[in-house]
Formats: structure tokens, C-alpha cells, sequence
């Protein structure tokens, strides 16, 4: 166990002699905890100095997304990382077990409402054109709202072509898993139209590598970390959050986790990828993906595999990035 955890950990922090990531978080953060849990390894990773965070953007609609987002930034000592959401009306709406952490005493933060937040597409559209050309990876783990939108934008596929280097999506379903060979996948299901926009749309030379429901399905994250490691400070957003929402004797799988971790580490084999080919995504929601071949010229998407011994080091990974304190 020792030696395991040496070999993530040396993993974790080689990275500081690659270059360094920037990073845009686009999160549905509303229903799933999983997205507050990517949050946080968002930060505890700009803290190793792994990657820059660049700003979050918000992909459904709640009148506390952006303000539970404010509360764990500055729980996570960035308070003015900046905030976007989603002003499509055709946008998720969705209810939350845990945004109302926000309104808390315990978690102190600026931001009080969607209305102060700036718009999720003028932000991600500003971001993007004051970093360098192929320099950005956007880490997009809910509906494909922002993203849809983003690519429809006026000029923006050439923006993305000109500073985008990786897409790095939670969605869709690419093996067995759930039971089934033909899983319809939340983000996918919830906005069948904008993540059809984004598999048609995105530029062919701009990488999209998809984490499917299988992955997450097969990184439980272990109740006895939020029950045990989270207790270094009496009010632990993150903690409350899953306990909110999963309670204390849930596995809660590492769905939007896994494409933090493969952003920012792409090259650390804590995942495979398949070959390279092209996802469509049908109007049921699923998503066939058709390698290169023949019949198929595209090469712009790959999604994630996993072997065991990958699926336990980046469990490992994942759970040292989450319970790793802010940097204060």
C-alpha cells in the first residue's frame, strides 16, 4: 500500500516539470455530487501547481449554482476565480440536495446570486482569447449546453480551433455497463441536442476524449474517506455536500473526477484510450463511437479505458486529490 500510494503520488507531482495545464471547469453542479468532488481536485491540482485553473463555468439551471461554485472556490482560497453560467432557457433545469450550502454562515463567499455571475458563453469566449494559441483544456463534465453554445457562437469554432488543445467530456457510454450494452447516459439524455451539436460541430483538429459511464461506474469513491479524512476542519464543504447527497454509507462512483484527472495527467497512464475514431451521438441519447477505418476518416475522438491496475491507481489519485487541504 505504501509503495502504491509513492508510485500516484510521485505521478501527482512529476508533473510540475511538464507543462502546466490551463484549465476551464464547465460543471452541471446541481444534482450529482460528483461535480463538487471534480471541483475540488480542480483546486488541490492548481495547488500542487499541476495546472492553472482558469475560471468554472455552469451548464444547468439553479438559483444557487453559482453561489455554492463562489462558496467552494473561496473554501478553496480563490475566491475571484471567475464564474459563468448558462442563460439558455432550453438549459436543464434542476434541483438540488446540497446547493443550499451556499446560503450557509460556514462557508463565506461574494457571489449571491446567478444574477451577479457573468454569462457562461461570454466568459469561456473571453478566457479562451487571452491565453495562448493550443493552449487550453476545457473539462466539461455535465450537459453540453456551454459547450454547444460556445461552438455556435459567432467565430467560435475558429476560436476553439485556435486555442483548444483538449476536450476532456464526462458522457455517453462506450462498453457493458449499468447492465447493459446500450446505456443512454445522464449529460448525454438531459441535453440529447446540444451534445449532438458538440459531437457534430467541434472542430475535426481539436482532441475530444470521452470518459463514459463505465469508467465512473468502476472508481467507487470509499465512504470512509468522507467519513474520516475529511475532519481536519469543522466544516468541510465537500464533505457536507456528499453527505447531503449520498449520505455516509454510499460508494459514490468518480464519474466527472475521471476527466479532471485525465486532463490534467494525460500522459501518467492512469487511463488507456482507445483507438482514435469519431462519436455520434443518435437521438436517443446514445453514443456510438465508429473507429477509423473505410468508412470513417475522423480521428478527432478517443475515449477512456481502464485496466485494474489502472482503475486502482487512479482511485488512489483521486481520493488524495480530494482530501487534500486548501492551500491557505
Amino acid at each position: 500500500m505504501i509503495m502504491r500510494t509513492s508510485l500516484v503520488l510521485f505521478a501527482l507531482c512529476s508533473s510540475l516539470f511538464a507543462e502546466k495545464p490551463k484549465i476551464i471547469f464547465d460543471t452541471d453542479i446541481t444534482g450529482d455530487v460528483d461535480d463538487v468532488l471534480a471541483l475540488a481536485m480542480c483546486h488541490s491540482l492548481a495547488d500542487r501547481g499541476a495546472c492553472e485553473l482558469l475560471g468554472v463555468t455552469i451548464s444547468k439551471v439553479d438559483p444557487l449554482t453559482a453561489s455554492f461554485v463562489d462558496a467552494e472556490n473561496t473554501f478553496y482560497g480563490r475566491p475571484d476565480l471567475p464564474i459563468g453560467v448558462t442563460r439558455d432557457p432550453s438549459a436543464q433545469k434542476r434541483q438540488s440536495k446540497y446547493l443550499k450550502l451556499a446560503d450557509s454562515p460556514d462557508y463565506p463567499h461574494d457571489l449571491r446570486s446567478n444574477d451577479q455571475a457573468r454569462d457562461a458563453v461570454e466568459l469561456l469566449r473571453e478566457l479562451l482569447t487571452k491565453q495562448p494559441d493550443h493552449s487550453v483544456s476545457i473539462i466539461s463534465v455535465g450537459i453540453a449546453s456551454n459547450m454547444a453554445n460556445l461552438v455556435k457562437s459567432p467565430g467560435g469554432v475558429a476560436l476553439i480551433k485556435q486555442k483548444v488543445k483538449l476536450l476532456s467530456i464526462m458522457a455517453g457510454a462506450f462498453a457493458f455497463c449499468n447492465h447493459t450494452n446500450y446505456h443512454l447516459e445522464a449529460n448525454v439524455i438531459n441535453g440529447v441536442g446540444f451534445m449532438q451539436t458538440v459531437s457534430d460541430q467541434w472542430p475535426e483538429d481539436v482532441p475530444i476524449v470521452w470518459s463514459g459511464y463505465e469508467i465512473g461506474e468502476a472508481l467507487p469513491f470509499p465512504r470512509v474517506v468522507i467519513q474520516r479524512d475529511l475532519d481536519y476542519t469543522p466544516h468541510h464543504i465537500v464533505k457536507e455536500a456528499y453527505l447531503l447527497h449520498s449520505g455516509p454509507e454510499h460508494d459514490r462512483p468518480c464519474w466527472d473526477e475521471s476527466s479532471v484527472l485525465y486532463a490534467v495527467f494525460p500522459e501518467r497512464d492512469f487511463f488507456g484510450l482507445s483507438q482514435p475514431g469519431r462519436v455520434k451521438v443518435l437521438d436517443d441519447g446514445f453514443t456510438r463511437f465508429t473507429p477509423k477505418g473505410k468508412t470513417q476518416v475522423s480521428t478527432r475522438d478517443r475515449f477512456l479505458t481502464m485496466s485494474s491496475v489502472q482503475q486502482a491507481r487512479a482511485l488512489e489519485a483521486i481520493m488524495q486529490l480530494t482530501i487534500q487541504p486548501p492551500r491557505k
